[in-house]
């Protein structure tokens, strides 16, 4: 992956705040633990060990193990809503709606198709759902102006450039060409995942790519890379 998608993974406009389920990120770490009885063992799980799939049955009856999926899933959210709105109040806002949601709807998840692949599904029928009622309240130049203290003066303002010359030409790409950017750059998921959330599959998710980039090369001075093995 080039310098520039790497950027866009790491960039202070992309990263993720507390949000409404702060709360879900104080819970415990719960390491897999054996306390013997007399009469019986009982084992205890390691969360963080598990995949989304296990995790996700889990949290029908289980806080700790949704607190788990959100630890490992908000930052993409987080970054897919950025992307999309350039306005960090709708940004937190629908991360949280999103998360609700898959709370909300955790047993609806059969295991079908990636777990992160359905929940960027919620996300992005809760983001046509604010689209279609209203507009960002907040410029996007707006939006993407948020200091970075550690950064000198010029290299912050570069970074603000790039951020804003790469989400203005995204909004000039074709819907799917953009959403299969959106989510394989900022939110960071495979071609195969992109290609469940879009009922695609993996090689039409790798052409939308493809053709994303190119017509962001035609529309920014930025040049974007991907590795496509």
């Amino acid at each position: 992956m080039s310098k520039t998608s790497e950027f866009l993974k790491n960039s202070e406009v992309f990263s993720n705040s507390l949000l409404r389920f702060g709360h879900l990120l104080a819970l415990p770490t719960v390491r897999t633990t054996q306390q013997e009885t007399s009469h019986t063992v009982m084992t205890i799980p390691h969360y963080p060990s598990m995949d989304n799939a296990h995790l996700a049955r889990l949290a029908r009856a289980e806080p700790e193990a949704f607190a788990e999926l959100y630890r490992r899933h908000v930052q993409s959210v987080y970054r897919y809503h950025m992307a999309h709105t350039g306005n960090v109040h709708d940004a937190e806002d629908l991360t949280s709606q999103t998360f609700v949601a898959a709370l909300e709807g955790i047993r609806s998840y059969r295991g079908a198709a990636p777990y992160i692949a359905w929940l960027m599904g919620i996300a992005s029928r809760l983001r046509r759902r604010l689209f279609r009622r209203t507009k960002p309240e907040v410029p996007l130049d707006a939006a993407l102006h948020i200091p970075t203290p550690s950064l000198p003066t010029d290299k912050s303002a570069f970074q603000r450039l790039e951020r804003t010359q790469i989400i203005n030409a995204l909004k000039q790409l074709s819907s799917d060409r953009a959403e299969a950017l959106i989510l394989c750059f900022f939110s960071g998921l495979s071609f195969a995942e992109a290609g469940s959330a879009l009922g695609k599959s993996e090689a039409a998710v790798k052409m939308l790519v493809s053709r994303g980039l190119q017509d962001l090369r035609a529309r920014s001075s930025i040049a974007l890379e991907m590795d496509y093995e």
